[in-house]
């Protein structure tokens, strides 16, 4: 068999099963974690290299590993796309683990086939059976809250910041970058009552925030539940994508809305949510939802601030 058939042989066969698995892992066990954004990708390199390799001197060096790991890790990730499995903004967002951890399976691809006292198809095995047994593990292990706050100085009396608070009227077309690439943001807000027990309804672009108020100390704090909450966001794609992760994988949980006066004609309002995500890891996956919350949370309180220091 000739070197340029069995490379390919080797980038269709790893990427079909890679598929299979990352099917399972999303529509049958429902996890997004470490089996999906760090094993798949070392499986996606690794396996390339090793079933190109096996048997074989064609895989010569690293460079050569490279090659057929990220050939096969491109046609994979287009098949996510054709499939509408996933959509453009968030394979954009898990490419650095993807192509982290698909050039350290390349590496460990080409080690393996080029040490003699090693089983290279062993390995292949193992590194093949480990994305669904992490897949089931991670599926026991409890979401962690996370807590975003920001806050912007508004020279209003706190009485009226506190009434464009409650709802305020519709919001400008978002200029914001993550907003027009499908981030779901606010569009405006409304309440039904007054006090405890009254239900706000924050609406975005995606549909509404049902909100029912749990404290309510005017003009000072503005406390509320989240119970139903509509999808993050608007996947970028050439098919209408509705992937499991927009739906229970990001969810708010409750907010709030604090307001100090700082002087007669000046308030501090401070805009937190609580929220969890079903997304590992964790650390990476945070650092993207806090920016996104923190960016919703400054398109609200911009658009308060405006509003409540008109005629003051």
């Amino acid at each position: 068999m000739s070197s340029e058939k069995r490379k390919w042989i080797s980038i269709v066969i790893t990427v079909l099963i890679a598929g299979i698995l990352t099917a399972l892992g999303i529509y049958g066990i429902g996890q997004y974690g470490l089996a999906l954004f760090i094993l798949t990708p070392v499986f996606i390199g690794a396996g390339s290299t090793i079933l190109y390799g096996y048997k074989t001197s064609f895989v010569k060096n690293k460079r050569i590993a490279a090659k057929v790991g990220f050939t096969a890790l491109g046609i994979f990730t287009a098949v996510l796309v054709v499939c509408a499995i996933e959509g453009i903004i968030c394979i954009a967002m898990a490419a650095p683990f993807g192509l982290l951890f698909t050039w350290i399976g390349t590496l460990i691809g080409y080690y393996v086939i080029n040490q003699n006292n090693v089983n290279s198809f062993s390995v292949f095995l193992l590194l093949l059976i480990c994305i669904p047994l992490v897949s089931f593990a991670e599926k026991d292990i409890s979401p962690a809250y996370h807590t975003v706050t920001t806050s912007v100085e508004i020279n209003a009396p706190i009485e009226k910041v506190w009434t464009n608070v409650v709802e305020f009227p519709q919001l400008k077309e978002p200029a914001e970058f993550l907003f027009k690439v499908g981030i779901a943001y606010p569009i405006n807000a409304r309440i039904e009552g007054e006090g405890v027990g009254a239900i706000r309804h924050c609406t975005f672009n995606t549909g509404s925030f049902v909100e029912p108020i749990t404290k309510w100390n005017a003009p000072n704090l503005l406390q509320f539940d989240v119970v139903e909450q509509p999808v993050p966001m608007k996947e970028l794609s050439f098919w209408d994508v509705d992937a499991p992760h927009l739906h229970d994988y990001f969810v708010s949980k409750r907010g709030q809305f604090k307001l100090i006066s700082v002087s007669k004609n000046k308030t501090l309002l401070e805009g937190t949510t609580v929220y969890y995500h079903n997304i590992r890891p964790v650390f990476y996956w945070q650092l993207w939802s806090n920016t996104i919350v923190h960016k919703i949370h400054e398109r609200v309180l911009n658009h308060i601030k405006s509003n409540s220091e008109k005629n003051s």
